[in-house]
């Protein structure tokens, strides 16, 4: 199922649809977005929701990724209409925390609906995701994902146990961008990631913003630092703009 929206833009009009797909028998649904000023193929961007489901947020981040040029697709892990709201949303987060080869599964199965559109340049496509996004997008790059880079928005670390990064087996260029006062991941967990990736020999890199915590990309997170989670205008800017340069450098050709 696909339903089409024409929103204007300055380059050009960006397209929106549902797109329906299937993992393991399950309905799921994502919003695929792309600016129709340009023709032929282009870089493309994997979208990955944070712990509430495929929500606004990620579908604004998708049409910021589309102005920019981007094939976007923004995925959706949980299943059609399961969108929890804490404290359901842990639970549901957990599900695949806790189930590391499913939550693989499902983020794959997105990345081939991204990867068989017309418009993606298959050389050139990059996932980045937010808290439970962030986690899975690096989880993306533990399996050996076939992209050329991922980026973690405030996301976990942790890797699960026997599911950490093999020495090779890291095919993605790594960026994870986290808040320095980040009470949900804190700096064993920070040092441990650094320790695998380098075992792995992946190509990674760590930008930590100091005084930033949890979900510093979320202006509905509030701003009560002292919650553990809340936007931070400078991290967010910051980040999007790491990012920026992240894939002008994985998508440069020559």
């Amino acid at each position: 199922m696909m339903m089409a929206a024409m929103v204007g833009g300055a380059a050009g009009a960006l397209v929106e649809r549902v797109v329906s797909y299937e993992e393991g028998g399950v309905k799921l649904e994502g919003f695929h977005v792309y600016d129709d000023a340009g023709a032929g193929k282009r870089p493309a961007v994997l979208v990955i929701h944070q712990w509430t489901g495929l929500s606004e947020y990620e579908k604004r981040r998708s049409r910021m990724l589309a102005e920019l040029g981007y094939n976007v697709f923004a995925a959706d892990v949980y299943g059609a209409g399961i969108r929890p709201q804490p404290p359901e949303s842990g639970k549901e987060a957990g599900k695949y925390k806790g189930d590391r080869e499913l939550f693989r599964a499902r983020l794959m199965a997105g990345l081939e609906v991204l990867k068989g559109d017309e418009r993606t340049d298959g050389e050139r496509v990059a996932a980045i995701g937010y808290c439970f996004g962030g986690t899975g997008v690096l989880e993306m790059a533990r399996a050996g994902a076939e992209v050329a880079g991922v980026v973690s928005f405030h996301g976990g670390l942790d890797a699960a146990e026997g599911m950490a990064a093999k020495e090779g087996g890291v095919r993605a260029k790594v960026l994870v961008l986290h808040g320095a006062a980040d009470p949900y991941v804190p700096g064993e967990q920070v040092a441990a990631f650094g320790k695998e990736m380098t075992a792995a020999k992946a190509d990674w890199q760590l930008v930590s913003y100091g005084d930033a915590v949890h979900s510093f990309t979320h202006k509905e997170a509030g701003d009560d630092a002292s919650k553990g989670a809340a936007y931070q205008e400078a991290a967010d800017r910051r980040s999007w703009e790491a990012m920026r340069v992240f894939f002008a450098e994985i998508f440069a050709k020559g």
